[in-house]
């Protein structure tokens, strides 16, 4: 690409030496040399059309160089996405992952695209030219130059700084994502509190973005400004033409000395060299861009061996487990073991912790202290396709893509049959609601497939019945159901916890008071346990969080 790029810059500029000569032989004393004329020519057609045929090549190149480099960062970002803890996704790091797959990687399409032919271009002509014109002399191959290195001072003074401009304008626009990921989320609670539609993070961070915008382009247009106008073509031949005729005038070129070579060919020196000023913030862009997608492939992974032991079993155990968050301590000194066949439920105020200590089971993070295994194999010691072998989850916010209702079912077994899939949509109560959708289970989520929280819910169940894995983690798995369709899938619900591990969380107490052993958190330690009667009859939290949810039950 690079080669192609430099044969096609010299080709450019064989036109140019070419017209020099047919105007000399043109001025000259005597009759028109017409064989060096049309020899002139014919190098100079020659020269166009093979150009025309390099650069498109050399630029197809750079462009397949570019889908391909784009494809690999996304594949390699999303990857690595997959391998850090979940904690590490919050607002402001969902903004970094939409940057950096989306944007970023998109900023990169100029310095792979464009630039390597640009830059290479911007070396090669001036270099052509300046040896070209230094065989005819030195002094004016100087003067020719002076507009151009006067235009590079002005562009490195007035550049100081951009490239810290660019990089806040990118952090700034990173913060401004955050902030609508933020008001999106939280519409109910936005709309509730600041009733006008106001949302002060937002304008704040949109402020923000707004001066850093601002200064970043104050900058550039001084620095582009500055370039352009000192290698616009009327200051080249002004400089060239003026320079020669008075050096002429004060003897200190020969009269003989033809100005015309270094008017025209002047000429060519600034325009790749301009091309590339243009680029250049593009350039930073990009500079930003690559920074940002490294950090984020820098990002801690969850150490996973390739291959490692097989569970013996279903038993889950938490020993001495603790996880901190910075300063926060969210787990501490957790000891619990599940055993198959049976259903613990995790029960606690806000904070308290619950979702915390289930996600560990999957894994999503790793305990600061302690460990957590299954069937007595810690797991840090499995393998990913192990572990996710062995624990299926559903989630309190309903994880359904924008694909097929089959494909969102069979995510987990997508080798399952549709005598498997219609199975697990009856167990979980949904398959009448599946059947009645336009295209029944072809339907896309989102488009023809508009579900209520509700049969949402029970497609991520009827999912993890699918998956038929060992252990089964509902968090908060009946939230959004009303009572009549949490009737219809505790049934599929007690399918599900057959000869399983089941952990659930739930705020609505009377779902699990079946259940055989409550968990009671708070302040992320374990202060109470026992079935529903024995934590009501000695518990000491417990009761209270019992009679708060009878209240809140009684006037739904």
């Amino acid at each position: 690409m690079v080669v192609l790029s430099g044969i096609a810059a010299v080709l450019g500029v064989v036109p140019l030496v070419a017209l020099v000569e047919v105007a000399r032989a043109v001025v000259a004393p005597g009759p028109i040399d017409g064989t060096a004329v049309w020899a002139a020519v014919v190098v100079a057609v020659a020269a166009l059309v093979l150009r025309a045929l390099l650069v498109p090549v050399s630029s197809l190149i750079a462009h397949l160089a570019d889908v391909r480099l784009s494809a690999d960062l996304r594949e390699r970002v999303v990857d690595r996405l997959g391998r850090v803890p979940l904690s590490w996704f919050g607002s402001v790091n969902s903004a970094r992952v939409k940057a950096a797959v989306q944007d970023d990687v998109g900023s990169l399409h100029h310095l792979v695209g464009h630039s390597v032919h640009e830059v290479t271009t911007a070396v090669v002509v001036p270099v052509t030219v300046v040896a070209w014109l230094l065989s005819e002399d030195w002094l004016m191959t100087l003067v020719t130059l002076l507009p151009v290195v006067a235009g590079a001072l002005a562009l490195r003074a007035t550049n100081r700084g951009t490239g810290e401009r660019l990089l806040e304008f990118g952090g700034a626009m990173v913060a401004l994502d955050a902030r609508v990921l933020e008001f999106v989320r939280g519409i109910r609670e936005v709309r509730a509190a600041y009733r006008e539609g106001g949302y002060p993070a937002y304008s704040e961070a949109s402020s923000r973005f707004a001066a850093a915008h601002r200064g970043w382009g104050d900058a550039t247009s001084r620095a582009s400004s500055g370039l352009e106008l000192a290698t616009s073509p009327v200051t080249m031949i002004v400089v060239t033409a003026g320079a020669g005729t008075a050096l002429v005038g004060l003897g200190w070129l020969p009269a003989g000395i033809d100005v015309l070579p270094f008017v025209v060919l002047g000429l060519a020196i600034p325009t790749p060299v301009l091309a590339v000023g243009y680029g250049w913030q593009s350039l930073l862009a990009a500079r930003g861009a690559a920074e940002r997608i490294t950090a984020v492939l820098a990002e801690t992974e969850l150490p996973t061996p390739a291959t490692g032991p097989r569970p013996g079993g279903g038993c889950v155990r938490f020993d001495g487990v603790g996880v901190d968050y910075g300063d926060h301590r969210a787990l501490d000194s957790v000891s619990l073991t599940l055993e198959p066949g049976t259903v613990t439920a995790l029960v606690g105020p806000s904070g308290a912790g619950k979702s915390t200590l289930a996600r560990l089971l999957a894994r999503f993070d790793d305990p600061t202290r302690g460990t957590v295994s299954i069937g007595g194999v810690d797991l840090r010691e499995l393998d990913r396709a192990t572990l996710y072998e062995q624990v299926a989850f559903v989630f309190q916010e309903t994880g359904l893509l924008a694909m097929s209702v089959r494909d969102n079912v069979s995510m987990a077994r997508p080798e399952a049959t549709d005598d498997e899939v219609r199975a697990a949509l009856g167990a979980a109560r949904v398959l009448d609601v599946v059947d009645a959708l336009p295209r029944g289970w072809g339907s896309v989520v989102g488009e023809d497939a508009v579900l209520s929280g509700g049969e949402r819910q029970r497609l991520t169940i009827a999912r993890a019945l699918l998956a038929d894995r060992p252990v089964v983690v509902l968090d908060e798995a009946t939230s959004a159901m009303d009572l009549e369709t949490e009737a219809e899938v505790g049934a599929a619900l007690r399918t599900l916890v057959a000869q399983r591990t089941v952990l659930v969380i739930a705020h609505r107490l009377h779902t699990i008071a079946g259940a055989n052993a409550i968990v009671v958190l708070d302040a992320g330690r374990i202060v109470e346990s026992g079935t529903h009667g024995e934590l009501l009859a000695g518990g000491r939290l417990y009761p209270e969080l019992w009679a708060a949810d009878a209240r809140e039950e009684a006037v739904r």
